[in-house]
């Protein structure tokens, strides 16, 4: 076969299988221009997007960049693409900020998100009912293998180990090599800055934000809830324009505090909050390749629904918030702002009778970790007290900022264990579904997207550990009510928490000897937040997740 029609034929090949239910992919393996070339119909069932990819040195389609064509069945589009790996955030970068990812082909031109590989940039696209000439498509795949080389070959040089003058961090900034998120950096310098908290709790918390760009911490008043938020964002936070620490007050019944006003008495003049907070969401709509984070200290001292209405709806619908009418101010103030997705929102949570619960729209969109001490942990404490030095902390980790982002905004994948996650949901809804507190469609989807990132994290996480702390994060949470309404629903969520079904009352909610780290447990954190509320509902008449 001639080299200049080589890949051509092997192209239309790929297009003719790729319409049948045939997913082996061996015949095609071969080499390409020094690059190993993979081909992928789908595993066990086809794929929506098969694809060939061409890989070089270390990258692998789990874990790089590379070219690669990948053919849109839907559409009849086959997209030569600056490829990305999904399921682990590559280590290099192609630096093509300034090209167009397929995502934003995808809805400028058919109006919806593509299947996947949504953040893969664009090359060039070609219609598969009107393919170019073969000399055409050699010389567009020719090209992009060329700079795939050029840019392995500068980051080499670059990172030669011959030559030291360019740290891994500078190398960063060149824009060419990307280091894959860990929290095991953050947890270093916690523990540099005086902070403790357990490696599970740092990876719930990171794995949460990555879910989803809400987050509730509530728990014991002086946990230290806003000290792990004000910690990651000055970590990772490179200016400190990238994050706001704002204590919510009790007077606040609208939305100024947060987004200001338009002032009547001067129509071209728009007042910006003292919060800081405009200025914050201005700022992350301009540098959204990088983290920002907006910090709301006791949340609940006000009604969360006042004067957080904007930010609750444009979550979900994604639209811009409408600050005045167009044409009336122009004082630096854009007439509507949207909320990007990165822009962080952790909101802390106290409860006493000066604070307001939580409506379940609040807390469907978020999720909710809370925060306990035990004794043990007590006991560590007090044996390494020590004074707390934030400043440690300050930009130590702006170098995995991107990779943070990448990971954030990564498309979701069902993970492997999908069913038994399935079958445990399934469980858990029609019980809820008793009380009328059963969960909807988007909850079940984050509830995946957050195994999901606990598992990027922590690959030692086991199955039952990461849906244990799904339950009890984002199922939990919106159970409140009377003795009457909860404790029967207990019982049962109690019972699906152990391999034992015997009587789960007198055994767990009335043993104060009781481990919950038994063998027979199978959601320790979900059966002992249970059994704390079922007692709350006992002794005092009335339960919520969240308590005093």
């Amino acid at each position: 076969m001639k080299e200049n029609t080589r890949m051509y034929n092997l192209l239309l090949k790929f297009l003719k299988q790729a319409k049948t239910d045939d997913t082996t992919s061996k015949q095609y393996k071969t080499n390409y221009l020094g690059t190993e070339v993979k081909v992928s119909f789908g595993q066990g069932n086809t794929a929506k997007v098969p694809w060939i990819a061409f890989l070089k040195g270390s990258n692998k389609v789990t874990a790089g960049i590379y070219p690669v064509y990948l053919y849109y069945k839907n559409v009849e589009t086959l997209v030569l693409a600056y490829g990305k790996s999904e399921k682990y955030a590559p280590e290099l970068s192609w630096g093509l900020d300034d090209k167009m990812t397929i995502q934003e082909y995808f809805l400028n031109t058919y109006s919806k998100k593509p299947h996947r590989y949504g953040t893969s940039y664009v090359f060039k696209v070609y219609n598969v009912k009107q393919l170019p000439s073969a000399d055409i498509i050699e010389s567009d795949l020719k090209q992009i293998i060329q700079e795939y080389n050029q840019l392995l070959g500068n980051i080499n040089s670059v990172m030669d180990l011959d030559d030291p003058i360019h740290t891994p961090a500078e190398t960063l900034s060149l824009g060419m090599v990307l280091e894959p998120f860990t929290v095991a950096p953050f947890t270093e310098a916690l523990e540099q800055s005086g902070l403790r908290y357990s490696k599970e709790l740092i990876t719930r918390f990171v794995a949460s934000l990555l879910t989803k760009p809400f987050l509730i911490l509530t728990g014991l008043s002086g946990s230290g809830k806003t000290k792990l938020a004000q910690a990651f964002a000055q970590w990772i936070c490179k200016d400190k324009n990238q994050y706001k620490l704002v204590p919510v007050g009790a007077d606040w019944t609208n939305r100024e505090p947060l987004l200001g006003y338009p002032n009547a008495l001067k129509p071209e003049e728009y007042v910006k909050p003292d919060s800081g907070v405009l200025d914050l969401v201005i700022h992350a709509n301009e540098q959204k390749e990088v983290p920002h984070f907006l910090i709301l200290d006791e949340m609940n001292l006000s009604i969360v629904e006042r004067y957080f209405a904007d930010f609750l709806s444009v979550m979900e619908s994604g639209k811009d918030i409408s600050l005045f009418p167009e044409g009336k101010t122009n004082n630096g103030v854009p007439h509507t702002i949207g909320i990007p997705n990165n822009l962080f929102i952790i909101g802390t949570v106290n409860i006493d009778e000066t604070t307001h619960m939580f409506s379940p729209k609040v807390l469907d969109r978020a999720n909710t970790i809370e925060f306990k001490v035990s004794s043990q942990e007590m006991q560590e404490f007090l044996n390494y007290a020590s004074e707390i030095h934030m400043e440690a902390l300050t930009g130590k980790g702006d170098f995995l900022a991107k990779s943070f982002m990448t990971i954030a905004t990564k498309p979701i994948e069902s993970p492997e264990e999908l069913d038994e996650i399935k079958d445990t949901l399934i469980v858990f809804f029609d019980a809820l579904k008793k009380i009328g507190a059963e969960f909807g469609y988007r909850s079940a989807l984050e509830i995946v997207k957050l195994i999901q990132h606990l598992s990027t994290l922590d690959n030692n996480l086991s199955t039952q550990a990461k849906v244990d702390m799904a339950i009890v994060q984002k199922l939990l949470p919106k159970l409140h009510g009377s003795r009457r309404k909860l404790c029967p629903i207990l019982e049962i969520l109690g019972g699906f928490c152990i391999t034992d079904n015997g009587n789960v009352v007198k055994e767990v909610f009335e043993n104060t000897d009781f481990n919950f780290n038994a063998p027979q447990v199978l959601y320790p954190l979900s059966l002992e937040k249970i059994t704390r509320m079922y007692r709350g509902a006992v002794e005092n008449g009335f339960a919520s997740f969240a308590e005093a």
